[in-house]
C-alpha cells in the first residue's frame, strides 16, 4: 500500500526548471529575469547570450532545461514555447566579518538566491 502520486501542478502545455542557491543578490537577478519575461525562448536566449550581466550564463542554463524540460518530458514544441514566468526567490545569506579601523568589524553579508523559470506552449492563432 503505497502514497498516491501528487497531482501535477502545472498544466499540461507547461514545463519548468528551478536552479537553487545561486550566489548573486535577489535584486541583481531579478533584473536579468525581467529581461526575458513573456518572450519567445529564441528571443530570450538571444538575450541571454549577448547580455554583459554576469549571472546570465546560469539564467540561461535554466531557460536551456526548461526547454528540454517541455521538450523531452512533456512532449512539447521548442519552437512554440514562451517564458510565461521567471521569478526569484531569496535564499539563505552568509554573515562575513570585515575588520575596520581602530579595532571595530562590520558584518558582510553575501546573498544568494533560487531562480523558477516556467515556459508554456502557445499556439499560433494564425
Amino acid at each position: 500500500m503505497g502514497k498516491t502520486s501528487t497531482p501535477r501542478a502545472l498544466a499540461d502545455t507547461e514545463a519548468k526548471a528551478v536552479m537553487r542557491n545561486i550566489r548573486i543578490s535577489p535584486q541583481k537577478l531579478n533584473l536579468v529575469a525581467q529581461m526575458i519575461r513573456g518572450k519567445k525562448v529564441a528571443a530570450a536566449l538571444a538575450d541571454l547570450e549577448f547580455s554583459q550581466k554576469r549571472i546570465a550564463d546560469d539564467v540561461k542554463k535554466t531557460l536551456e532545461s526548461a526547454i528540454a524540460n517541455a521538450e523531452n518530458n512533456h512532449s512539447l514544441d521548442v519552437d512554440d514555447l514562451v517564458v510565461a514566468q521567471a521569478f526569484v526567490g531569496k535564499a539563505l545569506v552568509m554573515k562575513r566579518f570585515a575588520a575596520r579601523a581602530r579595532g571595530r568589524g562590520t558584518r558582510i553579508e553575501k546573498p544568494f538566491s533560487h531562480l523558477t523559470i516556467i515556459v508554456r506552449q502557445v499556439s499560433e492563432a494564425a
